[in-house]
């Protein structure tokens, strides 16, 4: 609703519209750069997004905000709804956390120190030497590399930190996780976007120009019920596409299956994410 009315206001409004600027203030959106085309595969469901997705680990924020030069700003870039720009706002006096998505930075819980800005990663509005750390959360693989690391080298100041992290296929016990892989790889196949690959990779075939830094290991698991757990299945990417190809919901189909594996409905599990981070400093 923000983003639409935000839209119709800027038609009416000059680019110094106290009204339009006032707006901007206010929901903590900025104008951004001329856009790119971007693979949007998670607008069209981004209240499911949302809710339904788990968080990267608390103790990758602090480890962060522990190796950057210093914690005045952070560079959220594809933030989406914002879900990593919360955890680094922890940390960092300034988040300023940037998504090609209008319909996802309108997902986004309002933080004091977070700034939203719809824009492209390739097409940073931050100021040069500006970020002390620059920061990925699920989805370098949608990136041109080639742009987004020239975007890098021109805001990071001295000693900055770009920090990409990503999680793979999720693990709950065995009869659970062979119920999902069958959806996963099976069902799904066909309506993967190719760039999931390099996610089940671990970003292996992705290069960085920049001096690595040793990492710790992390762990990312979640708290959830079986109710949950289909959420989570349902904000795929590849689930939406099929359903949109089919008109059938796959995750459905597979919840007898997954209701026999898992127990009772209400029945708490761990569900286990493997979490894969590279660390570069420049």
């Amino acid at each position: 609703m923000w983003a639409m009315l935000l839209a119709r206001v800027r038609k009416r409004a000059s680019p110094t519209s106290g009204l339009l600027q006032g707006l901007e203030r206010q929901w903590g959106f900025r104008r951004g750069l001329p856009m790119t085309t971007f693979k949007d595969h998670f607008s069209a469901h981004a209240t499911l997004y949302r809710d339904a997705r788990p968080l990267p680990p608390v103790d990758w924020f602090a480890w962060l905000a522990g190796q950057a030069p210093d914690n005045a700003l952070a560079w959220d870039a594809g933030c989406g709804n914002g879900q990593a720009s919360r955890g680094l706002a922890a940390h960092f006096e300034r988040v300023v956390a940037t998504d090609p998505s209008t319909t996802q930075i309108a997902q986004a819980l309002a933080h004091p120190a977070i700034d939203y800005r719809v824009e492209p990663a390739e097409h940073s509005s931050l100021a040069a030497g500006s970020a002390s750390l620059v920061s990925v959360s699920q989805a370098l693989h949608w990136f041109d590399l080639e742009a987004f690391h020239a975007q890098v080298r021109r805001v990071a100041r001295p000693g900055a930190l770009l920090a990409v992290s990503a999680y793979g296929n999720c693990s709950v016990d065995r009869a659970v996780d062979a119920v999902e892989w069958k959806l996963y790889a099976e069902t799904l196949a066909g309506d993967w976007p190719p760039e999931r690959a390099l996610v089940d990779e671990g970003y292996r075939g992705l290069a960085c120009p920049f001096a690595p830094v040793a990492t710790p290991s992390f762990a990312m698991q979640a708290q959830w019920n079986l109710p949950q757990f289909l959420a989570y299945l349902r904000s795929w990417s590849a689930t939406q596409r099929y359903l949109r190809r089919t008109g059938e919901d796959p995750v459905e189909a597979a919840t007898p299956a997954l209701a026999d594996a898992w127990g009772e409905e209400g029945r708490v599990r761990t569900v286990r994410w493997p979490f894969f981070t590279r660390v570069s400093r420049l």
